[in-house]
């Protein structure tokens, strides 16, 4: 390609381990030190996508350069960012994965402080990009430079390579990195529409922690427990909660289909493994591939599964207060909340896998307590269809965000209220 364009082009190529070489470039004032050394003008890349075991070589070697991230992607990335000069570009293909979660966030700070991201491209199927690899990640690529001021972000997305439909929007640094966030997640926004949804989900005040609400990952890890698990309950068993136990919007146990486990037994009244019984939202940690919903809530009911405790596998996030049971009003209104198609939209503009970690859900806003209690009295024996979930979080998102006079908005949603009932 140089030849046909009439540039004089020379290369090196050297055939050794990158994050094993780099050190060699250490000096006395820490990472690539480069007293005697050229820094790169420009970085290309299509880095290898697997995870650094904490007792490999490459891990150690990063350690010492000061470099604490869990994927080889990430470490080229931050490696080659600390070789570029000032003003020095990259350029790199990677898998989504790294704009949110607690495994990147050292890894999005150093992108935050030193780089000033210029174009984004993000390609939403999880097998296009790489379809003849086995690659099932959303991907992105993303060109930008090292120290220049920021500027705005020319944002792109399409369905793979091959779709020549780009949805393109200009977004500020602010708008990619919200400047309050201590977690450093990149949000990307890809139209005008769901830049609406962002700034109303952003408007809404309160975090879980505000909420008086906890979230954590189901306690029962399945090999570590595995002769514990039992298909059929025993007398003195615990009911042990499965994604697989979802149905309509509410726990339905036991699950004879197959063999699997739908109860564990109880070693004892201070068993850490379980949870009095109460109510709870139970959150889905994993989706599959192409499943067309990331984030899906359930209820716990305790008047529906008589047991004194109960144990919830780890492929579930489980929202509780206190290690207890939620009021019941307040869970069934954070259940139709997280059902919703805003929060679900919201959330895919900053996750591009399949997890829905702890920490993400920790970072969402939702309405107030007496909000949420409302919409909860709206379920009775069953989570509401998927258009009224959404015509109830629509009009709470709306009016939270707006600012409003508070009698103004509490007018608005009892307007929206009457409607729903009439429905």
């Amino acid at each position: 390609m140089c030849l046909e364009s009439g540039v004089t082009f020379t290369g090196e190529l050297r055939s050794e381990n990158f994050i094993l070489a780099a050190p060699d470039f250490i000096g006395d004032r820490g990472l690539f030190d480069f007293k005697d050394l050229p820094r790169f003008h420009v970085a290309i890349m299509n880095p290898p996508y697997r995870k650094l075991r904490s007792d490999s070589p490459e891990r150690a070697r990063l350690s010492a350069a000061g470099i604490e991230t869990s994927n080889l992607y990430s470490a080229f990335v931050w490696l080659a960012l600390e070789l570029l000069q000032q003003d020095g570009e990259l350029v790199a293909i990677t898998p989504r994965s790294f704009m949110n979660g607690a495994y990147f966030r050292r890894f999005r700070q150093a992108l935050a402080h030193d780089f000033a991201f210029r174009r984004i491209h993000v390609y939403d199927s999880r097998n296009a990009a790489f379809s003849g690899d086995d690659v099932l990640q959303e991907n992105v690529i993303f060109h930008g430079v090292r120290g220049r001021p920021l500027t705005s972000i020319k944002v792109t997305t399409s369905h793979g390579p091959a779709d020549s439909g780009l949805v393109e929007r200009m977004i500020e640094p602010a708008e990619l990195i919200h400047s309050a966030d201590k977690e450093f997640v990149l949000h990307v926004v890809p139209d005008e529409t769901e830049a609406r949804i962002s700034q109303q989900m952003r408007g809404l005040p309160n975090t879980l922690a505000d909420l008086g609400v906890s979230v954590s990952t189901g306690r029962v890890v399945g090999f570590r427990s595995k002769q514990h698990l039992h298909a059929e309950a025993r007398l003195g068993d615990a009911p042990l909660i499965f994604p697989r136990h979802f149905a309509d919007g509410f726990v339905s146990w036991p699950n004879s289909s197959g063999q699997k486990p739908n109860s564990i037994a109880v070693s004892g009244p201070n068993d850490e493994l379980l949870l009095p019984s109460g109510w709870y939202v139970l959150i889905n940690r994993f989706s599959a591939k192409e499943e067309k919903r990331r984030v899906v809530a359930a209820l716990y009911d305790p008047d529906r599964i008589v047991a004194e405790a109960v144990a919830f596998d780890n492929k579930l996030n489980v929202l509780h207060r206190e290690n207890a049971g939620l009021p019941e009003d307040l869970a069934k209104g954070l259940a139709v909340f997280l059902n919703s198609t805003a929060v679900d939209a919201y959330f895919r503009q900053f996750s591009g896998h399949t997890q829905v970690n702890a920490a993400d859900l920790r970072t969402l806003r939702f309405p107030d307590v007496e909000d949420l209690e409302r919409m909860g009295r709206r379920v009775d024996g069953s989570i509401p269809s998927q258009d009224v979930i959404n015509r109830m979080v629509r009009e709470e998102i709306a009016a939270m965000s707006e600012g409003d006079d508070p009698i103004e908005v509490k007018r608005r949603i009892q307007a929206t209220i009457r409607i729903l009932k009439a429905l």
